[in-house]
């Protein structure tokens, strides 16, 4: 499946080659400046943000395993109460 990214490449290149030899060059970079805006609403992140939350995300599921293992041996070392 093609990236997001690479769709729009393909569709550019496409659109480049249909417009090479009109004297439509300014319907090029209207249908450019349109794709541009209409990915923009998309809310899209980059491969960049992508990893970095990644990482954190990754780095904050270590630290809760830890913490979680812990807990667990401190309860154990809790005296067991008898219920009334």
């Amino acid at each position: 499946m093609k990236q997001p990214n690479d769709v729009f490449n393909d569709l550019q290149a496409r659109v480049s080659e249909l417009l090479k030899n009109s004297p439509a060059r300014d319907v090029e970079r209207n249908v450019r400046a349109l794709l541009s805006q209409g990915f923009s609403r998309l809310e899209l992140v980059t491969r960049e943000e992508f990893d970095a939350q990644t990482q954190v995300l990754l780095r904050t599921r270590t630290r809760l395993e830890e913490l979680e293992r812990r807990v667990a041996e401190l309860e154990q070392k809790l005296p067991v109460t008898q219920p009334s």
